[in-house]
């Protein structure tokens, strides 16, 4: 890949990170489509979604298989950013797809500690409540 093919495929990054966070879906499938990597290293699109609270684009990145407790450069995960910015719905959606409570970020922060400091105390509600759901779930299959 030369200089050039490598500048294209950062914009069309850039392109897809600016869709995850202005909740465009139709551009982010659009790229997709275009063969722009949503799973990539450098793309922190279920970050930027989940920190917005947008559940389109959140619901649409799970299907397509991105990690959903990837790290960015400060350790935090999708969930982390759900969690600090009180997006209640999402913080649900990341738990019950997947998404790890224990993980620590760069400031040795759960994502459930960065609720308790923003004083987010729905958020607080919304983990208790959904790691109880899936508690019962799982104890009425077996």
């Amino acid at each position: 890949m030369g200089a050039a093919d490598t500048i294209v495929v950062a914009e069309k990054i850039e392109d897809l990170l600016e869709a995850a966070r202005y909740d465009d879906i139709d551009d982010l499938k659009s790229l997709a489509a275009d063969g722009v990597s949503l799973t990539s290293r450098d793309s922190q699109a279920l970050h930027m979604a989940a920190a917005n609270g947008h559940m389109t684009i959140v619901e649409y990145l799970i299907s397509q298989g991105v990690d959903i407790n990837a790290l960015n450069d400060e350790n935090n995960a999708p969930l982390h950013w759900a969690c600090l910015n009180g997006h209640v719905e999402v913080v649900k959606k990341l738990i019950l797809s997947g998404a790890s409570l224990s993980l620590l970020n760069r400031y040795e922060r759960t994502p459930m500690d960065e609720a308790i400091g923003a004083q987010k105390m729905e958020i607080i509600d919304a983990i208790n409540t959904t790691v109880a759901q899936m508690e019962l779930e799982n104890t009425s299959m077996t």
